[in-house]
């Protein structure tokens, strides 16, 4: 895909299809685009050259007039194998080294998500952070200028990561009840890269993983990739259903359970606490270890939700994923792993095999944030912000959404599960919203069979944009409704 960052200089006197045919050579001369590499759509690069359809086909005709593309039925415009910029040599087959890798790709529609991220003028109406204006840029700016850094390492640090940090992570746990040793403390850089470790670390290929239905588990290939095996246990509304679990470990010998028990992504379930006792009391029956990822407990709005799953787990059954992505700002990249020693060892030694450690800046930053108190009264001050984002995007649901759709109010986190009524193409609509400059995250993102689910967050876009954007994809399902009668 072209840089998003290029497009031609339409005051120039050089013709702009002349412009995008030098860009083009130049991607192929220096490598960029091997040969074989399969070009964007033409009605891709005119929006993203933000050109005529025409501009770009007469550019990729001369092109093709040079010897340097060509058209194969079925297959788009690729690379020609006969390019002038290799005749001298037999270039390595990176097509083929692209489709062997062992890691899966994301999906098509998460990687078109994630390219159209970057679009400063999109909507984005799913993204799951928080918005620039709620990020803490001045405060970050003012401890960066600090001048108390005598302690401050720039060096690699210790496998487990920053003592200190782990140090203060262990008195912020105790306030969710969570007892732990700094010993017992991994730091990571965020919560996927947790997933990863554990993936690699603990299973053999093979191995099913129990995770609930949908999950934000679907959208990353973590543990597809290591060659494991996903089964999906059903959610309700106090979270996981618990009455299938010891028969699904005892039938498939399941590894892992993986769960988001308070403020779910996507569907904003807080598993209720007789729930999370049934769940920890099945886990230990069938000694089934959990994966409790817990990177929105803190963002609850009117009423701190139930202890941790970890908070109860008085036989190392829980592995514990905290992290400031979401909370504090995702740039940081520092998350913890809470576990057994052995299993926190194990993940440790993975990851300096992996990069060696987190930053050692980032992590003195997060240290200071939750010493000096200063990351508990942002905390307090971004729970309030969100509930009233929260509260205005119901607004706007009950205002458009009413008759289309239905949904649950969240207490906490950053989404609303939007489930759209009627025979509605999901796909359509999402392709329909994109190109009109509004962002979604469908259902089959998280669960490839759900047709009827959109994921909205009114932790990112602002109010204009939520109002803008959430009254015209109202019309747009709208649209798609009245075209499948």
């Amino acid at each position: 895909m072209p840089e998003h960052t290029w497009r031609p200089k339409k005051s120039s006197n050089v013709p702009l299809h002349y412009q995008i045919q030098e860009y083009i050579r130049r991607k192929i001369s220096v490598g960029e685009w091997p040969t074989g590499f399969k070009l964007p759509s033409q009605r891709t690069l005119a929006q993203q050259f933000e050109v005529n359809r025409s501009t770009v086909v007469t550019a990729i005709e001369e092109l093709m007039a040079d010897g340097l593309l060509e058209t194969r039925i079925g297959s788009g415009t690729r690379v020609a194998n006969h390019t002038w910029n290799v005749l001298a040599s037999n270039p390595p087959d990176w097509e083929g080294y692209v489709k062997s890798g062992v890691h899966a790709p994301n999906l098509a529609m998460i990687q078109e998500i994630n390219r159209a991220e970057v679009e400063p003028t999109i909507i984005r109406l799913g993204t799951g952070e928080l918005s620039p204006d709620l990020l803490p840029a001045e405060s970050m700016k003012s401890m960066m200028a600090m001048e108390e850094t005598s302690h401050l390492e720039l060096g690699y640090v210790e496998p487990k990561g920053s003592l200190t940090l782990r140090e203060a992570i262990r008195d912020h746990l105790k306030g969710k009840q969570i007892e732990v040793s700094p010993d017992s403390i991994l730091i990571v850089s965020g919560a996927v890269q947790a997933l990863q470790l554990i993936a690699v670390g603990l299973l053999k290929r093979g191995s099913t993983v129990l995770y609930e239905v949908p999950s934000y588990l679907n959208s990353i290939h973590v543990f597809q990739s290591a060659g494991m095996n996903l089964l999906g246990v059903p959610l309700d509304g106090e979270g996981m259903q618990t009455e299938s679990i010891g028969r699904l470990k005892r039938q498939k010998d399941a590894a892992l359970l993986y769960s988001i028990p308070s403020f779910h992504n996507p569907t904003g379930t807080l598993m209720s606490e007789r729930r999370r006792m049934e769940l920890m009391t099945v886990s230990e029956e069938a000694s089934l270890p959990i994966i409790e990822d817990d990177v929105y407990g803190e963002l609850w709005f009117d009423e701190e939700p139930p202890a941790p799953l970890k908070a109860n787990d008085t036989q190392g059954n829980v592995i514990y994923i905290g992290s400031v992505s979401k909370s504090l700002s995702p740039g940081l990249r520092i998350g913890w792993v809470v576990g057994p020693e052995p299993v926190i060892n194990r993940l440790a030694d993975i990851k300096m095999q992996t990069d060696y450690g987190s930053s050692s800046i980032s992590q003195h930053l997060v240290e200071k944030w939750i010493r000096s108190g200063m990351y508990q009264t942002f905390i307090e001050q971004t729970r309030i912000r969100l509930k009233e984002r929260r509260d205005f995007v119901v607004e706007l649901l009950n205002k458009y959404f009413a008759h289309i759709a239905t949904w649950n109010i969240p207490s906490g986190g950053f989404h609303i599960w939007l489930e759209l009524k009627g025979d509605v193409s999901i796909t359509k609509l999402f392709h329909l919203a994109l190109k009109e400059g509004i962002l979604l995250n469908p259902g089959m993102v998280y669960d490839k069979l759900d047709q009827n689910h959109l994921r909205i967050s009114y932790s990112y876009a602002s109010k204009e944009e939520l109002e803008r954007g959430l009254r015209r994809v109202a019309e747009l399902v709208n649209v798609c409704t009245n075209e499948s009668k």
